[in-house]
């Protein structure tokens, strides 16, 4: 694993940390902190450092090439990007709506994919921190000590996901990049046997989901000290919402709130989302920054994902999960919730709203017969707009008449929460770095605030496992005051004392 060493002193007379990489999220970043002479923050940003181009190279493909193309941006949430995709391709060929049987397959296969992904972050990748401390030893922040210190946590958690991948399997045709879906429906009915298996297994998911969401809510009643400061700071929200104003995670109309809760925008149609959103390139990142035009970069940018979501709508369409909003939102006080961490809460909600939703579905005739496909009249563009577990996402394309893409513009989750996770790592900072002595905790303390919005940073699968890690604080000069360096068996060694 290759890595970076900050030694250049900066040109403003400040000194530099840097964390590269960032470390229990799903792609690579690095964290650079910015520091003058009395150990205040200046300037902190959060580095995405790879480029992917899936943009370009999808151009001139087949446009029913694309659906299964686009998904291996991500091992964790291919079933998102395949599904958007074919909701913008749908567009493309007439085929809007889509059959009740092609509906219901496609949201059956979105609502595990919810599932499976939101237990694997908070179970796999958050639960360390959440549950040992941010300062916990590093060789027991890690999965196998949550298994063995909470090994019925750890198993409920993996048969969530088990389950959830489990429902994709049956929708898509594989756990990882299936092929369910396709340009105007589906390629498959889920059968009688298949739907049983499932429902034979709901009631158990459902009580483990209720159980998710109650050691969320205690892990905030345990900390309100922390949790209701850690990274926080004030955004626009922005989601899908149905047109009735309740969560629907597989479609909708775009709806914005300001940090006070007030709706600036809502009813946006999918189609129009250019109208709304604008894209920024900085220099020192491969990943955009979105903005809402009309309030400007300074002003728009906005959080999108769980905690957006489950404040952004007016209720949740099923009883246990808005029974739950309900207790997050009164845990605000009339206020919306800003802390990052919250984030887990709401995640949870969702999940437990996912497996409602599945055994709904699984009462639809329509999953076992019915039309597949349809089509329409053809047109040269079109976009689908999903809310991923990370939050919303865009395909826009445009087709030729030979059928080749010839445009492709794609945003996803974690870069409409760009700004935000930058805010979250400058509010981190300056809250525990403050001068003193770096240590892995320390570190540590900025990963958590990235991994609360369970970024992908460059839309592939998760880098698990421990990473090796450089940090080096120059003084103004560009003196060497401390250089740390973290093994990839997580050891620390102070290489200052050695200069």
């Amino acid at each position: 694993m290759s890595f970076a060493l900050e030694t250049a002193a900066n040109p403003q007379g400040l000194r530099r940390v840097a964390i590269d990489p960032v470390s229990r999220v799903e792609g690579h970043g690095k964290v650079t902190l910015l520091l003058d002479a009395n150990n205040q923050v200046h300037q902190a940003r959060l580095h995405i450092v790879e480029f992917r181009g899936f943009e370009k190279f999808i151009e001139g493909r087949p446009y029913w090439e694309v659906p299964v193309m686009v998904q291996r941006l991500c091992g964790i949430c291919p079933v998102s990007h395949h599904l958007a995709a074919c909701k913008a391709f749908d567009r493309i060929i007439g085929a809007t709506p889509v059959t009740a049987s092609a509906e219901a397959v496609r949201r059956l296969m979105h609502y595990g994919q919810m599932l499976q992904s939101h237990a694997l972050h908070f179970f796999h990748l958050s639960s360390p921190d959440l549950l040992f401390g941010f300062d916990s030893p590093v060789a027991q922040r890690n999965i196998v000590g949550v298994v063995q210190a909470n090994p019925e946590v750890a198993r409920k958690g993996i048969l969530l996901r088990k389950f959830g991948q489990e429902v994709i399997r049956i929708t898509a045709g594989k756990r990882v990049h299936g092929t369910g879906s396709v340009p105007g429906g589906i390629n498959k009915l889920v059968t009688a046997a298949e739907r049983d298996t499932l429902k034979q297994e709901l009631p158990q998911m459902l009580a483990w989901a209720q159980d998710a969401v109650d050691i969320a809510k205690q892990l905030h009643a345990q900390s309100e000290v922390r949790y209701p400061q850690f990274g926080d700071f004030r955004s626009n929200l922005l989601s899908l919402v149905r047109a009735d104003g309740a969560m629907d995670l597989y479609d909708g109309v775009l709806r914005v709130r300001d940090a006070n809760g007030q709706i600036l925008f809502d009813g946006v149609n999918d189609q129009n989302y250019l109208d709304l959103i604008e894209e920024e390139v900085r220099s020192w990142s491969y990943m955009k920054f979105p903005h809402l035009r009309s309030l400007g970069r300074e002003q728009g940018w906005y959080r999108v994902g769980p905690l957006a979501r489950v404040q952004n709508c007016d209720f949740i369409p099923s009883e246990r999960a808005e029974q739950e909003r309900l207790a997050f939102v009164a845990w605000g006080k009339g206020e919306l919730i800003h802390a990052s961490l919250a984030y887990h809460w709401a995640r949870m909600i969702e999940l437990l709203h996912s497996v409602e939703v599945i055994g709904e579905l699984l009462d639809d005739p329509a999953l076992l017969s019915g039309d597949l496909v349809t089509s329409g009249t053809r047109q040269s563009s079109g976009i689908g707009i999903i809310e991923a577990p990370r939050g919303t996402l865009i395909h826009d394309y445009e087709v030729g008449d030979d059928d080749l893409v010839t445009r492709c513009n794609l945003i996803v989750s974690t870069t409409h929460n760009n700004q935000a996770m930058n805010e979250a790592v400058r509010s981190v900072a300056r809250d525990y770095l403050n001068g003193h002595e770096i240590t892995e905790g320390l570190l540590n303390h900025i990963e958590v605030a990235i991994r609360a919005y369970d970024p992908c940073l460059s839309c592939a699968t998760h880098a698990l496992g421990q990473m090796p890690l450089d940090i080096t604080l120059l003084a103004a000069d560009g003196t060497v005051l401390d250089q740390v360096q973290k093994s990839s068996d997580g050891g620390l060694t102070r290489l200052s004392s050695l200069l």
